[in-house]
């Protein structure tokens, strides 16, 4: 998949395209079914298709106190996209500047110059440009003119409930630590990516090392809690290959026992490996399924009693 970060940057003789537009936060079921119409769209055509989406949540240069926790960062959100098989993604910076564009200007600059537009799909809620003016009816108009056709796609919702599939949904979930019903919405299991730093080794000291995320990890955390998941690494390490799915045991807390962690911690033991090094590596940590929640133990050997039947249970969970 091509990224492109700016207009600008589109070769003059990319298109013809079909766009669609979104924050594509979490990449989840409904924006699936937004780049799967578009793949449709395109054979038919035999055109190129383009995500276009924004380098953040605009709330947060519009409404920051109003801007929701992402799910995932740029990094992953680009990964999930090319997995998707489309041709290219558009990343636009979302500053002040460009919150300040009129919607007719993004339709004539964006769309239509730069990436020759030949069908836009978008949610039926899509609001764009200056004041957040523009609106599926506008594009509409604007395709009579340039010769272009929008396809509205309808939101996903739950059988059930007819509850919507959105990032607000599956944020919910994962703050509770439900996972498994996390991973139904977004249809992977979700994860977070970062780069493998020292911590204070105690892992390794009871027997279990582990590879401790960066703070400044992508990615949205969940609860407090010990699960059964996956390691990935990006670069070939000590026993590990890129690219493959090693099961872990996982714990995303303060570390209670001890009392002597300031802030949340992802940590992830790949289960039988005792002498990895992956500091400095940049892997992907993913979720599968809560073993139980966050306590304090009354001791070392009742913590080390707790972390082998954790191990057990995530072997169970995986197998």
């Amino acid at each position: 998949m091509i990224v492109f970060r700016d207009p600008s940057e589109v070769p003059a003789d990319f298109g013809p395209s079909v766009v669609a537009i979104g924050k594509f936060d979490g990449v989840h079921a409904g924006h699936r079914a937004i780049l799967e119409r578009a793949k449709v769209d395109a054979a038919d055509a035999a055109v190129k298709v383009v995500a276009v989406t924004f380098d953040r949540n605009p709330l947060a240069t519009l409404r920051p106190e109003l801007c929701p926790e992402d799910l995932i960062g740029l990094h992953q959100k680009l990964q999930l996209l090319a997995a998707s098989g489309i041709d290219a993604a558009l990343v636009l910076r979302f500053d002040q500047e460009m919150a300040a564009q009129p919607a007719e200007e993004f339709i004539e600059q964006v769309l239509v110059k730069a990436l020759d537009v030949r069908t836009v799909l978008v949610g039926r809620d899509f609001r764009f440009g200056r004041g957040g003016a523009g609106r599926p009816e506008l594009l509409e108009r604007r395709g009579a003119e340039y010769g272009y056709r929008v396809d509205i796609i309808d939101d996903v919702r739950a059988v059930t409930t007819e509850r919507r599939v959105s990032s607000t949904w599956i944020r919910e979930v994962l703050a509770a630590g439900d996972v498994v019903t996390a991973a139904k919405l977004l249809g992977r299991t979700h994860g977070v990516w970062g780069e493998v730093v020292h911590g204070l080794k105690r892992g390794r000291a009871l027997g279990y090392p582990t590879a401790n995320l960066s703070p400044d990890m992508e990615g949205f955390v969940p609860a407090d809690g010990v699960y059964a998941g996956w390691l990935v690494d990006e670069a070939s390490g000590d026993g590990l290959h890129p690219g493959i799915r090693y099961p872990a045991a996982i714990s995303v807390g303060t570390n209670p026992t001890f009392d002597d962690v300031p802030r949340r911690v992802v940590e992830a033991y790949v289960l039988d490996e005792t002498d990895l090094d992956l500091y400095g590596h940049r892997v992907e940590v993913e979720f599968a399924d809560r073993v139980r929640g966050m306590v304090a133990f009354d001791g070392v050997e009742a913590l080390k009693t707790q972390m082998a039947d954790d191990v057990r249970r995530v072997r169970e969970l995986l197998s």
